[in-house]
């Protein structure tokens, strides 16, 4: 009796360890890290190059012509992100294939003043300045200044490439001392390169 009284005392000490199933405890699941996603950069500030292509239609009602056509050029300019907002300047060139019954709209060179609001990968901004035609009207091609405003919009797909587009119109009063004005309004898409 006196032998069994410390084996019961080591089986009730042992009994809650050996208690419970053989299998071991659950270890926490292993998660996976998610995939990373590409942020592009939110800072417009930089310069830039690109391409565009688009459609334009032209009207010269003092001589009775109108027509549309492609077009399509490159640009280059330069942006200041403020935070908030943004400014910037860009000189386009475009060739253009608008046929106007007698006339043509064959070059159109634009300097333009930009002015956004910094969305963070989206870029939405209006745009105003000075534009130099090439056409003929009935009488001789000829080059002539005028003003253009427009709007536009950016997005950007990676650190240095947006895609987006801009809508314009042009107005260049009397024409080359036509006697007409020449205006319309083209639309184009773009992409551009940021450095």
């Amino acid at each position: 009796m006196k032998k069994l009284i410390p084996l019961a005392a080591c089986m009730l000490a042992t009994g809650p360890a050996l208690a419970g199933s053989i299998t071991p405890a659950p270890s926490d699941p292993v998660v996976a890290a998610p995939a990373p996603v590409y942020t592009a950069s939110n800072d417009w500030t930089g310069g830039y190059v690109g391409a565009q292509l688009g459609f334009g239609s032209f009207e010269a009602p003092g001589v009775a012509l109108s027509g549309d056509g492609f077009l399509g050029g490159v640009h280059g300019g330069y942006n200041y992100d403020f935070g908030n907002y943004v400014v910037g300047g860009e000189l386009s060139y475009d060739t253009a294939d608008i046929s106007m019954g007698a006339g043509t709209v064959s070059d159109a060179v634009r300097l333009k003043l930009r002015a956004g609001v910094d969305l963070g990968n989206t870029l939405i901004y209006g745009t105003a300045g000075a534009s130099r035609i090439n056409a003929n009207l009935g009488g001789g091609s000829a080059w002539d200044t005028g003003y253009f405003v427009g709007a536009g919009m950016e997005y950007m797909m990676t650190d240095s490439v947006s895609v987006g587009g801009e809508i314009l119109y042009d107005q260049i009063d009397n024409f080359a001392g036509s006697g007409s004005d020449l205006r319309g309004p083209s639309i184009a898409a773009r992409v551009s390169f940021h450095f």
